[in-house]
């Protein structure tokens, strides 16, 4: 992957989100405190806010240029990102295999039998398909969310804590089906997350992000079982050390 996001400013309500950062890992995590601007960059990778300045390069191809008062801007439907929001954003009238097919609808293409029936059968909700989105767990229209992003055969992946709502049994599961598709569909993704453990089992890289602000990437993540006190490195959860996440912690 080469997402390249080139002197991106965007005025937020208390900060400027600023960001300058090439990212090649095919999993790369964002964390940091609520309201620090992860949800904004992402809008902004997949073209539903434009930035006041900048550029979004992915591939070679200029999603956004803000450069300029002519600077090209390609709308989110022809950008090939799959984007998985906070509140999923699935379709309450719609069944769950509509759901699904929704994203073939929306990226203008024909549905794909054998890309549903793979997708279906990788996550496991085969039996779910005739039921509405009122009926499902959390879990399951986390499952489906994830579907219908995969069903749209992005280039991109955009994930805004989509485990946020489940407990562990079922985090480690949705986990596994992240590994999963990263790996059969090739997919690289950004995942944003608050917990440790999540960032640890499926990024090679996280990225702090403190006021709108990219810190220097964790690379590698670790954990402590008893850090040190008065160290200004140890975390509730076993996490990230890292001084941006420990400023931002110390703010909530």
């Amino acid at each position: 992957m080469r997402l390249e996001l080139r002197n991106l400013l965007l005025p937020l309500a208390s900060f400027r989100l600023e960001a300058d950062r090439t990212l090649t890992t095919q999993v790369t995590g964002l964390t940091g405190s609520s309201g620090s601007g992860k949800t904004s960059l992402l809008e902004i990778i997949a073209g539903l806010r434009r930035p006041a300045s900048g550029q979004v390069i992915f591939e070679g191809q200029v999603l956004t240029d803000a450069t300029s008062p002519r600077g090209g801007f390609l709308p989110p439907w022809q950008r090939e990102i799959g984007y998985v929001p906070q509140d999923q954003a699935l379709f309450p009238h719609l069944s769950v295999e509509r759901n699904l097919l929704y994203a073939c609808r929306s990226g203008g293409r024909r549905a794909d039998p054998a890309l549903q029936s793979r997708i279906v059968d990788m996550l496991e909700i085969g039996p779910l398909l005739e039921r509405g989105i009122a009926d499902l767990s959390g879990g399951e229209r986390g499952r489906v969310a994830l579907g219908r992003a995969l069903m749209s055969r992005p280039r991109l992946l955009l994930l805004d804590e989509p485990l946020a709502h489940l407990d562990d049994r079922l985090r480690a599961r949705a986990l596994d089906y992240l590994k999963t598709a990263a790996v059969e569909f090739r997919l690289p993704m950004i995942f944003v997350s608050h917990s440790a453990a999540e960032l640890r089992a499926i990024c090679g890289e996280v990225l702090p992000m403190e006021r709108g602000r990219l810190m220097a990437a964790v690379e590698k993540l670790e954990t402590t079982a008893s850090p040190p006190t008065g160290s200004g490195t140890e975390t509730d959860d076993g996490g990230i050390h890292h001084p941006a996440i420990a400023r931002a912690k110390a703010r909530t």
